[in-house]
């Protein structure tokens, strides 16, 4: 984005930001058995982690209309897209050591880095189609799997018999979903033409983990990891 931004979405993106470090703080304390153990398994926390998965998805399919609906800007797009499609590949690298529940081969970053080559295809389609593939994604999640695609090089469909074991699994089905709902809604609402502003110094302070949200996710955990393993040291 160049001139004003919508202060709006940048809000957006840092309540994305906040609600994840508080996921993934609760987490660790499960992990550094602060906590019951059985926390993470409770229903709230389960749909907490999924509504944060499906805003920073959502909000993945917002800017991407936002930032090419006018028109794809090929070298921003590729430039943000090999950022992502980077990121993930480091994810994937430093979980196969250091995540519990398994390397995460298709997390949120990839799933992100794939819906944004997808939604390329539908930023000149109507919004109430975008909308309507949205939905028929997300029922599929409900719908028949199928023993072919358990290798895990097809992991990214989601339509599996049986789920692999990762840390974060976050497939097309139905995570593509959200990302074309992202694009719907910002078409109907022709956020495109939504005046931006200038922030003050207030509003910047406010939403800077919404605009660092990458560099803030990768960061995080090792640094929550970090602290905690100190703090065993410490106190041991």
């Amino acid at each position: 984005m160049t001139g004003p931004r919508l202060l709006s979405l940048d809000i957006a993106r840092t309540l994305a930001v906040v609600t994840m470090v508080i996921f993934h703080f609760t987490f660790d304390l499960t992990l550094f058995g602060h906590i019951d153990p059985g926390t993470m398994s409770q229903p709230f926390w389960y749909y907490f982690a999924r509504s944060i998965a499906g805003s920073f998805i959502f909000l993945s399919g917002v800017g991407l209309w936002l930032s090419h609906g006018r028109g794809i800007r090929w070298p921003s797009f590729w430039k943000r897209w090999l950022m992502i499609a980077a990121a993930a590949a480091l994810v994937t690298t430093g979980s196969i050591w250091l995540v519990p529940g398994g390397p995460i081969w298709f997390g949120i970053l990839h799933s992100i880095a794939v819906s944004s080559l997808i939604g390329l295809l539908f930023l000149r389609l109507p919004w109430p189609v975008t909308l309507a593939v949205a939905a028929l994604i997300f029922a599929a999640a409900w719908g028949p799997r199928f023993p072919a695609l358990d290798p895990l090089w097809l992991v990214w469909t989601g339509l599996a018999e049986s789920r692999p074991m990762m840390g974060d699994y976050v497939p097309l089905i139905p995570w593509l979903a959200p990302a074309l709902a992202g694009i719907a809604f910002a078409k109907a609402l022709r956020i495109d033409k939504w005046r931006g502003t200038v922030p003050c110094r207030l509003s910047h302070t406010l939403t800077f983990p919404g605009r660092h949200s990458l560099i803030i996710y990768l960061l995080h955990q090792p640094i929550m990891f970090s602290l905690f393993n100190a703090w065993a040291w410490a106190s041991s």
